[in-house]
């Protein structure tokens, strides 16, 4: 039998990357599994690859009006939920003179505002017990150049691992956050990343690669599951050592 076995999942964001290896983890382990993703070919290469069985929603992750239709549907679908994986986000790197308003709103609304907003709507629905786990960066922890609005939203969301834990913990609400290093995703090619820089990133990691989306998607299965029972409010750092430097 598998560690999630009996319980229902939400993964945002979780039609590439970190968020789909994470949902294929919890399918693997037994959970029934939604996920959220904005754009249609995400959406349809979710469904290719989740199967059937998962429930695929479409979603702006930084629409706070539009997180109650999210939670609406899994409420239908699932009834209850005993695991929420907060995975969508977005990388806007740019040098402090390059940032507008309208890219830092938007950085604030999909990294933020919109995660808060579906955890306040999810909560009629959470099980007792229940799994919250928050992907954060080890941006918040670093002075990455460029990194300056992407680094912030990550930290405000790694303290909601803090203070959401103190809050929910009386209903059997667990919060707990990973902050993972650079994963091998196409996120370094969507923000024009090319070899040569990857290459350069590499050289910053202890461990000699970028991380591998499954090795994120384990840890936050040991975190949804029955094992962390007793692990509230923490931070599990996953990034082959480049934040000890």
């Amino acid at each position: 039998m598998g560690r999630l076995a009996g319980k229902s999942a939400l993964v945002t964001g979780g039609t590439g990357g970190i968020g789909l290896a994470t949902a294929q983890r919890f399918l693997a382990e037994g959970a029934r599994v939604a996920v959220t993703g904005a754009s249609q070919n995400g959406l349809d290469e979710a469904r290719r690859a989740l199967g059937p069985e998962a429930l695929v929603i479409q979603s702006d992750a930084g629409d706070a009006a539009g997180q109650k239709l999210v939670a609406e549907a899994v409420r239908k679908s699932f009834g209850k939920l005993d695991i929420l994986f907060v995975n969508a986000g977005v990388g806007d790197f740019r040098p402090l003179d390059q940032f507008d308003e309208a890219g830092f709103d938007r950085s604030f609304a999909i990294n933020l505002k919109g995660p808060y907003f579906l955890i306040q709507a999810l909560l009629p629905i959470l099980g007792n017990p229940a799994s919250i786990v928050l992907n954060t960066s080890i941006n918040a922890h670093i002075g990455m150049p460029n990194s300056t609005i992407y680094a912030a939203t990550k930290a405000a969301l790694l303290s909601l691992a803090k203070t959401l834990s103190g809050e929910l913990i009386g209903r059997g609400v667990r919060v707990n956050a990973v902050s993972p290093g650079p994963i091998a995703t196409a996120l370094h090619g969507k923000i024009g990343m090319d070899a040569e820089a990857v290459k350069g990133l590499i050289a910053q990691i202890p461990v000699g690669r970028r991380g591998y989306p499954e090795e994120i998607a384990e840890a936050v299965v040991f975190l949804a599951s029955d094992a962390g029972a007793f692990t509230v409010g923490s931070e599990f750092v996953i990034d082959g050592g480049m934040s000890t430097l």
